[in-house]
């Protein structure tokens, strides 16, 4: 939960300064790390989005909580 939107915005810009790559390095960053979940058996490509709905779920009684 954030309590400080404000303070959670400078550290993002700040962040995005700091680390500055390009949308070609962060692709490929994305990928690789795709790929590794697949192998590693984490996700399948083919079902991304199954069980999804069970989450959205959750999610919405979690937040109900606060």
């Amino acid at each position: 939960m954030v309590k400080d939107r404000i303070k959670l915005a400078k550290f993002h810009q700040k962040l995005i300064k700091k680390e500055n790559i390009s949308h070609k390095k962060a692709l490929l960053i994305y990928e690789m790390l795709h790929k590794e979940a697949i192998s590693l058996g984490v996700i399948n490509s083919k079902n991304v989005l199954d069980g999804i709905e069970v989450t959205l779920k959750i999610a919405k009684a979690l937040k109900g909580l606060t």
